[in-house]
């Protein structure tokens, strides 16, 4: 294990509805679950921190409920119903205040039907709510100044709210010029995150595009525009430097893109299945990756090379780094982690025997197609007699 992810502990959302949790320093992974009462309705959508401590954690189902699990007691400690299955799924949580003594404090979530809720501590009913519009794929909080989130998804622009100021939001993108015909160009952001020390905001979207905004300019359309690949891009997430952004996609595929040249600076290999989360160690250079093929993947960002691989049994919607190593009290279940090597698939590729392709055989068709020629060109030779 190299020493640079020995910090490395990850929490993980499957669609079974078990938060995962992997210490990669100790090599195990633990179910933090009741796994007898397990239904699709409990799939975990999104997570957070409860608090800066970590202390807390917050997940949020399908179902419309918001779990707070202890780290430091490996269990769930409340559960509080902060949506609606029928105005859709969560596409964002977060936190505005938290004691860190088993309150989670002030929520806020969004759906994918667009509304925007602050839900406070002492109340059931949503103590502020917005209208983001429909098919809202994504809502990210501004790590600087919590009170502020952008919203974006399908056919939905993006909006950048302050949450001190609800009137509506206090930027709005405009849509992307027509294309070279003229025509409309369909828009679906996927993805987002505010970049740090800065007031922009970089999205990825379902046309395997890459926007930069900036509020601070004079035009509302992006001031960077990148295309990565041919296939709609999922998620995205920002390394400490800030000056580039790692993008994942439906195929499996994550690059490395330079937000000021507009280029590509790399790729990570070893996926096999659609990325459904990203998330970049705010201080060292990593990057967690899960998805369909139930796999967490963590690869360097400085020499692009997977440094650990472990296999989880469920498909993963979400992820979560710790800066501490996971706590294994009140786990329902545990097992060691099984790390694989990247270089073994290759090996077995490289050691599987060659099968010859066999030249092709001439069907029925073909022959008589063959010999109908060889017949006119004999009534020809015929006509014209000898030479």
């Amino acid at each position: 294990m190299s020493d640079s992810s020995r910090w490395c502990s990850v929490f993980v959302g499957s669609e079974t509805g078990i938060l995962k949790g992997v210490s990669l320093t100790r090599k195990q992974a633990f179910n933090f679950c009741n796994t007898s009462q397990l239904s699709r309705d409990q799939e975990v959508r999104v997570l957070c921190w409860g608090d800066p401590a970590e202390s807390e954690l917050l997940v949020g189902s399908v179902d419309g409920t918001v779990k707070t699990f202890s780290t430091e007691k490996g269990s769930f400690t409340e559960t509080r119903i902060c949506g609606d299955p029928q105005e859709g799924c969560f596409s964002g949580l977060a936190v505005l205040s938290g004691s860190g003594s088993g309150s989670s404090g002030s929520l806020v979530t969004c759906g994918e039907f667009g509304k925007l809720r602050v839900w406070s501590e002492t109340s059931s009913e949503p103590a502020l709510e917005l209208d983001a519009g429909r098919n809202v794929s994504r809502m990210r909080q501004s790590p600087v100044d919590r009170n502020r989130l952008a919203t974006g998804g399908k056919e939905t622009g993006l909006k950048i709210w302050d949450l001190q100021k609800p009137d509506g939001p206090v930027w709005t993108a405009k849509n992307l010029r027509d294309d070279w015909l003229d025509l409309r160009r369909p828009h679906w952001i996927r993805d987002l995150a505010f970049i740090p020390e800065t007031d922009r905001v970089v999205t990825c979207t379902g046309y395997h595009q890459v926007h930069v905004y900036d509020p601070s300019s004079p035009q509302r359309r992006p001031v960077l525009e990148v295309e990565y690949g041919e296939h709609p891009l999922t998620a995205l997430s920002l390394p400490a430097s800030g000056n580039t952004v790692v993008v994942g996609n439906t195929h499996g595929q994550i690059a490395i893109l330079d937000l000021r040249k507009g280029v590509v600076r790399g790729c990570l290999k070893g996926l096999a299945g659609g990325v459904r989360a990203l998330q970049c160690h705010p201080s060292q250079p990593l990057v967690a990756s899960c998805g369909l093929d139930r796999f967490l993947r963590i690869h360097s960002l400085e020499d692009r090379k997977l440094q650990h691989k472990v296999y989880l049994k469920s498909r993963l919607n979400c992820l979560l780094l710790a800066s501490r190593d996971l706590e294994d009290g009140g786990a329902a279940g545990s097992q060691e982690v099984k790390e694989e090597d990247e270089g073994e698939d290759d090996e077995v590729w490289e050691n599987m025997e060659r099968l010859e392709e066999k030249p092709k055989r001439k069907t029925t068709t073909e022959e008589g197609g063959e010999e109908e020629e060889l017949q006119k060109g004999s009534k020809k030779r015929r006509k014209k007699g000898p030479d």
